[in-house]
């Protein structure tokens, strides 16, 4: 059991006297920090997107929460274009006042 631990011990003092020896320790820290790969969003794919209101005939090129944004005004102002239209737009009634008999 002792010449297990003696020999990780070693094995700890060995790799931490090889990281100290051979690189400072800023860049032995770097060394020792996860990288992330390709999780960087710095290489877009196919054309830049751009605004609705700069191309609003485009709606391929629009970013996508503004294409959400759109699509969703639009569908509303349909369905309630739509409930107005086959309700008669029965929205206001007028009374007439009543005419007192004398």
């Amino acid at each position: 059991m002792t010449t297990r631990i003696m020999a990780s011990a070693a094995r700890g003092s060995a790799i931490i006297s090889r990281i100290s020896t051979t690189q400072s320790s800023a860049t032995a820290a770097s060394r020792l920090i996860l990288r992330r790969g390709f999780a960087g969003a710095a290489d877009h794919h196919g054309p830049p997107k751009v605004n609705c209101w700069q191309d609003p005939l485009s709606p391929s090129k629009w970013k996508e929460e503004h294409f959400v944004i759109v699509s969703l005004t639009g569908w509303g102002l349909l369905f309630y274009g739509g409930v107005k239209f086959f309700s008669g737009g029965k929205g206001k009634k007028e009374e007439k006042p009543v005419e007192a008999s004398t």
